[in-house]
């Protein structure tokens, strides 16, 4: 097995999407919290800090970009 194809085998098996049940704005710390295995509060108060200290006035725009590149959770899944 080469490393493309356990690189492969590891993106079909898990992927990240924006929570369809458990959001807030539109999904994306849902999501990233679904892919760890983490509680959402803590991933939303992580992006908060994260995005608005390194950031800045910037946070929205970033937050929107992941809002558009993150796909929304297929239903029934």
């Amino acid at each position: 097995m080469t490393i493309i194809d356990a690189w492969r085998e590891i993106m079909e098996t898990r992927r990240l999407y924006r929570s369809r049940e458990d959001r807030m704005i539109s999904g994306v710390a849902g999501g990233i919290a679904e892919y760890f295995g983490v509680d959402p509060t803590l991933v939303r108060l992580a992006l908060f800090f994260g995005l608005l200290f390194t950031t800045g006035p910037l946070a929205p725009l970033v937050y929107l970009i992941l809002v558009w590149i993150i796909p929304k959770k297929p239903i029934g899944e």
